[in-house]
């Protein structure tokens, strides 16, 4: 754990309680993160609790740090910036976001202005009616492209609720409501921040997990981020989310049970060669399939050595962070 992410925990331990933090993620977002900002103080005016507004900017190369340091000063809200070092990537600035939220309940959004901040105390009053870990936002009435977007959106859901087991509406969806406790025992990496509903199954029962219809805008300013070359990012992530959750403790039962299998199939082309070789004195010097007999056998030796060594890296701790922190801006400079 590094030395920024230590201070924060003491500084967690010693301050007033937070109910919520809003963690918003950011990167080029120069015209949005202003009236994402105010859109997110009148609609949290209302709110009862203490709450803090966590802004992560990954690696911006426009004014979107300097246009959200403007509203450091502001009296109505209580501001952190994380700034990290250069572009991680959505998740690894989500990641960042949970790390140094200080609230009991955590709320995430896209600085996008397509997720609409009103939506948020409605959820997290449902979240606590219903006694839930995690509240994922449903885009009924999704403003976005037929092609780019919704199809593709629609065709993963579907995947990704048949092979996780979680069945939601929405996995895409940013806005989502989480009790911190639960979410902070999640690491998330690579691009697998639409998959979070799948990683939170792996510590609570699905049954904790819900869902509800929350509003969706077009797109304001700027360009989205994503394109039709997403969906292959996302079948080769529903891979590893299969994986690592039916085998994530047990790795070499994975790539043991391949070895094992090919392994078989090797003894029986190789029992058939000696057979035909000795028996009936056939030559078998020459045949394609002593060769293919002869690769399996390897295979299987590679495939068995990778699942022990699989075993004993899972059984390895490990804490590297997916982000590097520049700097943490806040009002007291």
């Amino acid at each position: 754990m590094s030395t920024t992410e230590e201070s924060v925990i003491r500084l967690a331990e010693t301050a007033d309680p937070v109910e919520l933090s809003l963690v918003v993620p950011l990167f080029n977002e120069e015209e949005s993160v202003g009236p994402l900002i105010e859109q997110i103080v009148a609609s949290m005016s209302g709110y009862a609790e203490r709450w803090e507004l966590i802004l992560v900017d990954d690696g911006s190369t426009d004014a979107t740090i300097l246009k959200a340091r403007a509203s450091l000063a502001r009296p109505d809200l209580e501001l952190r910036i994380v700034e990290l070092q250069r572009n991680f990537g959505q998740t690894a600035a989500m990641q960042a976001g949970i790390t140094h939220a200080r609230g009991r309940l955590i709320a995430t959004l896209d600085g996008d202005l397509q997720n609409d901040p009103k939506d948020i105390p409605l959820m997290v009053a449902e979240l606590v009616r219903r006694e839930l870990d995690l509240l994922v936002g449903w885009r009924q009435n999704r403003q976005d492209g037929l092609v780019l977007r919704k199809i593709p959106s629609w065709i993963a859901n579907r995947l990704i609720g048949r092979i996780t087991g979680v069945r939601l509406h929405d996995y895409g969806c940013s806005l989502k409501v989480y009790r911190a406790s639960v979410i902070k025992q999640v690491k998330l990496m690579g691009e697998m921040h639409r998959f979070i509903p799948a990683w939170v199954a792996g510590v609570v029962p699905s049954s904790r997990i819900g869902e509800m219809p929350v509003t969706h805008h077009a797109r304001q300013h700027g360009v989205s981020k994503y394109g039709i070359s997403r969906t292959f990012r996302v079948i080769l992530d529903l891979l590893a989310v299969m994986f690592f959750m039916r085998f994530r403790a047990r790795p070499g039962h994975f790539f043991g049970s391949l070895g094992l299998g090919l392994g078989a199939l090797s003894g029986l082309i190789l029992f058939y060669l000696a057979v035909d070789k000795f028996i009936f004195g056939n030559d078998i010097g020459t045949r394609p399939l002593l060769m293919v007999g002869i690769m399996l056998f390897l295979s299987s030796v590679q495939l068995i050595t990778t699942g022990i060594l699989s075993e004993l890296i899972t059984r390895t701790e490990t804490d590297a962070s997916t982000y590097i922190v520049r700097t943490v801006h806040e009002k007291d400079g």
